[in-house]
């Protein structure tokens, strides 16, 4: 039993990790994942196996480890839904990309958000020109969210390509 206790532990303290890493590098890396992000995915979960299982490599310590990750995520879930506060600690906010027209230069810097990924985003929302953006957001979950002043409004999703060197696509 001692031991199911310390895989608890383990897997409790890998996955709280996981939470921490992803709040430090950010959102704008969710939406898409490309070929090193998935590489890193892979290595990530190789690497903290052993941290969260210990020597038990048997059946039961996987599924004890897997069942407290499960767990895990659903109860902080429940607490982010319940407390607010507790929901704005764990997610970022969305980010104001283009209000009226006008850019927000300092936020696409530090977003690494390229002119092209948001022509190519408000091409998607079927806007041609800056002028014509009302509001471009990036949302929570790394997309990009356009409304133009003279359309009406419609719903499209705009998946954000990663060609940057960025180890912030872990999930």
């Amino acid at each position: 039993m001692n031991e199911y206790l310390d895989i608890i532990f383990r897997s409790t303290a890998v996955y709280f990790f996981m939470v921490i890493a992803l709040r430090v590098f950010g959102k704008k890396e969710l939406s898409q994942l490309n070929t090193t992000d998935i590489i890193l995915i892979l290595l990530i979960s190789n690497s903290v196996q052993n941290a969260m299982v210990g020597t038990n490599t048997t059946l039961y310590g996987g599924l004890a480890a897997a069942t407290v990750l499960f767990t895990v995520n659903f109860i902080l879930k429940r607490l982010m839904f319940k407390y607010k506060k507790f929901n704005s600690f764990m997610q970022q906010k969305p980010e104001i990309l283009i209000h009226n027209g006008n850019l927000d230069f300092k936020a696409l810097s530090k977003l690494n958000i390229t002119s092209d990924e948001l022509k190519e985003a408000m091409r998607e929302h079927g806007v041609e020109y800056f002028k014509d953006v009302k509001l471009a957001m990036l949302e929570i979950d790394g997309n990009i969210s356009i409304i133009s002043g003279h359309q009406d409004l419609k719903q499209t999703h705009y998946k954000r390509r990663h060609n940057h060197k960025n180890l912030s696509g872990i999930f």
